[in-house]
C-alpha cells in the first residue's frame, strides 16, 4: 500500500481564521488508516476550529482537507455528500434529542440517508447499541441515561452508517475517571473490531496516553503545529520544553 493510500486524512497547507484574525496558518499533517489521532494544545490554540474544518463545517481561507484522497474543500453537492458519509461525529454534549428514545436517536441517520424498511433500521440501530454496550437502554430517553451512557449512545449514532472515520470532540468531558476509562476501552475495541480511524480533540491526558497512537500539539504563538508524534515519546523527549511541560501536566 502506498503512503497516500495509508492516509485516511491529509491536511495540506491549511489556513483558517475568523474575520481578520488568523487562527492556524499553513498546517500540514496526515492521519493514517486505523489509528487513533489526537489534537492537543493550550486554550485558544485552534483545536476546535481545526476540527470544524476537518468535518466541513467551515471553509478554510486557504489549503485543503482530503478524506480518503478526495478534497472536502473543493467538492460540490453529490461528491461532497459522498465524502461526508465517510465519517461520523461525536459532539461534546452527545447531542441527543431529548424527546426520542435511545434507539430512535441512533437510527436518525438511517431515517435521513437510507430507504431501508423500519424493521431493518431498528435492527441496525440495535446492533450499534449492542456494540457500545447499550442495548438494554434502547427504550430509555436521554434524560434517563448517565453522562457516559449518553456519550456511548452518541458514538452508536455516529457509526450507524458504518463510517471509516470517527471524529470525537472532548469525548471524556464531564465524565468521572472510571467512566472515562470505560470509554477509552470502547474506542480501542472499535478500532480493533471495526478498523475505524479516530480523530479526537481532548484535554484528558490519561485518555491520550491510553488510546492515542499519535498526537499533534498546536501552539497559538506560531499558529500551527509545534510537535507531532506518539504522546508518551513527546512527554519524555519532545525538543520543546513547553510540550514536555504540557504533557506532564506541570505548572509554569
Amino acid at each position: 500500500m502506498s503512503p497516500a493510500a495509508r492516509n485516511m486524512i491529509e491536511v495540506r497547507d491549511l489556513t483558517v481564521g475568523y474575520d481578520d484574525r488568523l487562527v492556524l496558518e499553513r498546517v500540514n499533517f496526515q492521519v493514517r488508516r486505523g489509528e487513533v489521532f489526537a489534537i492537543l494544545g493550550a486554550s485558544g490554540s485552534g483545536k476546535s476550529t481545526l476540527l470544524k474544518h476537518l468535518i466541513g463545517l467551515y471553509q478554510p481561507i486557504a489549503g485543503d482537507v482530503l478524506i480518503s484522497g478526495a478534497s472536502l474543500v473543493h467538492a460540490e453537492r453529490e461528491e461532497r455528500l459522498l465524502i461526508l458519509r465517510k465519517f461520523g461525529v461525536l459532539y461534546q454534549s452527545g447531542a441527543l434529542f431529548g424527546s426520542l428514545t435511545t434507539v430512535e436517536n441512533v437510527r436518525l441517520p438511517l431515517d435521513e440517508f437510507t430507504e431501508l424498511s423500519e424493521m431493518a433500521k431498528d435492527l441496525i440501530a440495535l446492533s450499534k447499541l449492542r456494540l457500545v454496550g447499550l442495548e438494554s437502554a434502547a427504550t430509555k430517553l436521554p434524560a434517563d441515561l448517565s453522562g457516559g451512557m449518553q456519550k456511548r449512545a452518541g458514538i452508536a449514532r455516529a457509526i450507524v452508517l458504518d463510517p471509516c472515520i470517527l471524529f470525537l470532540d472532548e469525548p471524556s468531558a464531564g465524565l468521572d475517571p472510571i467512566t472515562s476509562a470505560g470509554l477509552d476501552a470502547l474506542i480501542r475495541e472499535l478500532v480493533r473490531g471495526l478498523g475505524i480511524t479516530f480523530v479526537m480533540v481532548t484535554h484528558e491526558l490519561a485518555s491520550i496516553y491510553s488510546v492515542a497512537d499519535r498526537v499533534i500539539v498546536l501552539d497559538p504563538h506560531i499558529r500551527g503545529i509545534v510537535a507531532e508524534g506518539p504522546p508518551a515519546w513527546l512527554r519524555d523527549h519532545a525538543p520543546q520544553p513547553w510540550v514536555r511541560q504540557f504533557l506532564n501536566r506541570e505548572a509554569t
